[in-house]
């Protein structure tokens, strides 16, 4: 655990942006209190990521998102059993000497303050999972994994005799209803990504490399103590803003160009996410007005529109994607004469937490409820103008509404211009 005792003295010295200890220990624990209550007939058991699954080399380790959420532990080979009513068991595997020469000392089952340092009553070693499975399954008779790993296929392996069932979704729907502790700790990550943006636009010219403007984003939060990007940067000037995940970054910029650039920070494991486009050449064309005031006038009906039982879904009532998409129809054409919500390629929004798109497949399908942070990113895409327009921000979804977390980064036209002005 020396890898996170070392993150919190730099939270100490660096400021509030970072913290492998932000979530509380008993927080931790009512999470997995709540599952238990979600899955009160089984035994689940959740793997987190080993070293071979994460490339330490590379980016360092970094857990699974579900297994951080319910115990912050952020060593690899950990594997968490939860047997209902209130039994859990952190199993971590023996030091390994050899790893330790590279990544320094971590923690073992044998250390005597195993139990506080995790957060978890009982610390066994990896080798007694077995026996302390069966053990609980005596007397409960459901079994929960994260089907679709390769943890969830060996587990099926090992019980041929039992159904081994998703706890995907029970945690998810956890997931997606933030504390005010994690609010907060998104709020953080916006603070640094906007300071990224306004760092970034100063870069913004013609003749200027789309790589040097995402390098300064970059730069800019990791110098107030974030941890990583939450998305490889996308900065896609002219043509390359119609592809709706370019990140390579290789054009270099030119005048009359659109740029569009959607980053965001990783703090405290926790994740921003954020677009804005500007114009290269500091003043928007009367056509990028056009269409650029089309989108921002969507975007502004969608956050109107927000409130509990909204959903993301084209198929569902209640759509904010159809407002998005009815909106631009109603007001702006391609160069070919269509309305313009044709080139509104995906789903106007997504949750945003400790993943980017948190929570998978609950994304589009499900209600919204207070205490949800999303995005709302309506876009156009039209890659025979060689126009890509985006504009995203997160919003903290309220009993009665939301509110814009990261309503302080400009996004009217001539805020932009102003903005760009040198």
């Amino acid at each position: 655990m020396l890898w996170a005792r070392w993150a919190l003295v730099v939270a100490t010295l660096a400021g509030p942006t970072l913290g492998a200890d932000a979530i509380p220990q008993d927080e931790y624990r009512a999470r997995r209190a709540a599952l238990c209550a979600a899955l009160p007939a089984g035994v689940t058991l959740l793997f987190g990521r080993t070293a071979r699954e994460s490339d330490e080399l590379r980016s360092g380790f970094v857990q699974g998102a579900n297994f951080l959420y319910l115990t912050g532990w952020r060593e690899p080979g950990a594997i968490l059993m939860l047997a209902p009513p209130g039994e859990e068991t952190l199993f971590l595997p023996a030091r390994d000497p050899n790893r330790e020469k590279y990544y320094g000392r971590g923690a073992s089952p044998q250390d005597p303050d195993a139990g506080s340092l995790t957060g978890v009553g009982r610390v066994l070693h990896v080798e007694s999972l077995e026996a302390q499975l069966f053990r609980a399954l005596e007397s409960r008779p459901n079994v929960y994994t994260l089907l679709g790993s390769p943890s969830g296929e060996r587990l099926k392996t090992m019980l041929p005799l039992r159904e081994v069932a998703d706890a995907s979704d029970a945690i998810g729907r956890l997931r997606l209803r933030k504390s005010p502790r994690e609010v907060e700790l998104i709020r953080r990550s916006l603070d640094a990504t906007i300071q990224a943006h306004r760092e970034a636009w100063k870069r913004i010219a013609g003749g200027v490399f789309e790589f040097q403007v995402a390098a300064a984003a970059v730069g800019a939060y990791l110098d107030r103590g974030c941890e990583r990007s939450a998305y490889t940067p996308i900065v896609a000037s002219g043509p390359n803003a119609t592809i709706l995940h370019y990140s390579s970054n290789t054009r270099r910029m030119e005048r009359g160009d659109l740029v569009l650039m959607d980053a965001g920070a990783e703090c405290a494991s926790y994740a921003a996410d954020m677009t804005r486009t500007l114009p290269v050449s500091g003043r928007f064309t009367p056509r990028q007005l056009e269409l650029y005031r089309a989108v921002l006038g969507a975007q502004e009906a969608v956050i109107r529109a927000v409130r509990p039982g909204m959903v993301f879904s084209r198929d569902l009532p209640d759509s904010l994607t159809r407002i998005a998409q009815e909106y631009l129809d109603a007001h702006g054409r391609d160069a070919a004469g269509n309305p313009l919500g044709r080139h509104l390629t995906h789903l106007v929004g997504h949750h945003v937490g400790l993943e980017v798109h948190d929570a998978g497949s609950l994304t589009s399908s499900g209600p919204l409820a207070a205490g949800m942070v999303i995005t709302v990113e309506p876009g156009v895409y039209i890659p025979e103008e060689g126009i890509g327009i985006r504009i995203e921000d997160m919003l903290l979804v309220t009993e009665r509404g939301a509110e814009v977390l990261s309503s302080s980064l400009p996004k009217e036209p001539e805020e932009l211009e102003r903005a760009l002005a040198r």
